[in-house]
């Protein structure tokens, strides 16, 4: 890549970027990032710094539009002369025109499939005045590699977001991903692996492996069981690198060859998150998503033949168009029988453009609020319970920060920025993977000392 590089840092211009929605979004600012670089324009923390504002946003849920629109509203707020301000990402991609309508300051908008071009927009900002939109409707989202930047993300010094896919080929009937994101496109094993080993190198020791549907990779690249596939070559390549972790997986697609990797490796951390939205057949099939129930219990029960500690988590919608008080009843009773040990539920949300919209929202907000408010008293319960259960055993934790007194940490159960938090007393030395004995728990959280310093 050929590269802009001007000597002396006072000549070369500065980007800010406030990466917003999820960890697939992050990876995709980091891209961002690593791409002005090599384009000569230094990063900076402090907004009023920058020649260049970038607001990489969410647009997957109204709230997460309305962050979007805050942000960026505050941004230019305190903007001083000759600034730039971009969006980028979903909301971006979905929505540019509105967006240029609803938000003025804005001079740009770049979508989740042409952020590559960036410096190619922020050169035409420099000697155009009109407003620009870059976006690609017609083409599968441009992955990392093919501009020469990593497809990861620092979570913490220790631990990573690692990109193995991007779009999706579900057409979940609430869901406007598809139409954001494009088809899945799966990145090559060799890419991956590549990542992986620099981030070894950097002195990772957790990766997290990311797509809309992790299960899903390389069926598109005419490989079968390619999430087993990419997990075998990454224990091969790295046997020193300590936890990967898998999330995002689709029900159905825990293929036996999957299952038997994830037994056989230790490296692969016992712990899957398996996005169900719902327990009742009729309700599943309006949501165009997989409703043989019995077919997920047994999946359940085969996870935890094969994987005796595994973690299990996923997550459900309540107050979908045409949900009865019988079905949410038989959510309840689906969470009581199948004692998930992590359990994330949102009210649904209309998105313009995906199926669902066209349902009658029959579900008022106040029995929305209620439903959500039920589903997670009845969680709050198995959680505390499943942590309970954990005092007085040993869990390997990986210790990330310190303050107020405390060490904190995740074990094997806990993925990042979604779960819960080992806390240990004192400020102890982090970056590294300890044994840890639990003392108490908590509804999410569990305390616990060093086993050296029993």
């Amino acid at each position: 890549m050929d590269t802009k590089f001007t000597p002396g840092a006072e000549s070369r211009p500065h980007f800010y970027i406030e990466s917003l929605g999820c960890s697939k979004n992050t990876v995709d600012s980091t891209g961002i990032a690593t791409l002005l670089q090599y384009q000569g324009y230094l990063p900076t923390t402090e907004p009023e710094l920058a020649d260049v504002l970038i607001v990489n946003t969410c647009g997957f849920i109204a709230t997460a539009r309305a962050e979007s629109l805050e942000v960026i509203s505050q941004l230019s707020a305190a903007r001083r002369p000759g600034q730039k301000i971009i969006a980028a990402g979903c909301w971006a991609q979905r929505d540019p025109d509105y967006l240029l309508e609803l938000l003025p300051e804005l001079d740009a908008v770049i979508g989740t499939r042409s952020w590559p071009a960036l410096p190619a927009l922020l050169e035409l900002l420099q000697t155009r005045q009109e407003r620009l939109i870059y976006t690609e409707d017609d083409h599968p989202t441009i992955l990392p590699e093919a501009v020469g930047v990593p497809g990861y993300a620092l979570n913490s010094e220790v631990s990573a977001f690692l990109k193995i896919a991007d779009g999706c080929d579900r057409r979940c009937a609430f869901c406007a991903i598809p139409m954001i994101k494009g088809r899945n496109v799966s990145r090559s094993l060799e890419a991956i692996v590549a990542d992986a080993r620099q981030l070894q190198e950097q002195g990772v020791l957790e990766i997290n492996l990311i797509a809309q549907d992790t299960t899903y990779y390389g069926y598109d690249l005419g490989m079968q069981d390619g999430l087993a596939i990419l997990l075998e070559q990454l224990v091969t390549t790295l046997p020193e690198l300590p936890w990967i972790r898998i999330l995002y997986a689709y029900p159905g697609y825990l293929t036996p060859r999957l299952l038997a990797v994830m037994a056989a490796q230790p490296q692969i951390l016992s712990y899957i998150d398996i996005p169900l939205q719902h327990a009742h057949p009729t309700i599943l099939r309006r949501m165009r998503r997989p409703a043989d129930m019995m077919e997920v219990r047994r999946t359940v029960a085969e996870l935890r033949r094969l994987l005796p500690e595994v973690c299990l988590r996923t997550t459900f919608i309540v107050g979908f168009p045409g949900e009865t008080a019988e079905e949410f009843e038989t959510l309840l009773d689906f969470v009581t029988e199948l004692q998930f040990d992590r359990v994330g539920v949102f009210k649904y949300s209309e998105e313009v453009g995906t199926p669902a919209a066209d349902y009658p929202d029959d579900v008022p907000e106040q029995i929305k609020d209620e439903r959500l408010a039920v589903l997670m008293l009845k969680q709050q319960a198995i959680s505390l319970a499943k942590n309970q259960a954990l005092v007085g055993k040993e869990l390997p934790v990986l210790l990330e920060g310190t303050g107020d007194g405390f060490t904190i940490g995740r074990s094997y159960r806990d993925a990042p920025e979604v779960d819960g938090l080992v806390l240990l007393p004192g400020e102890l030395p982090v970056n590294r993977i300890v044994p840890v004995r639990i003392t108490e728990a908590l509804v999410y959280d569990l305390k616990g000392v060093l086993v050296d310093a029993l």
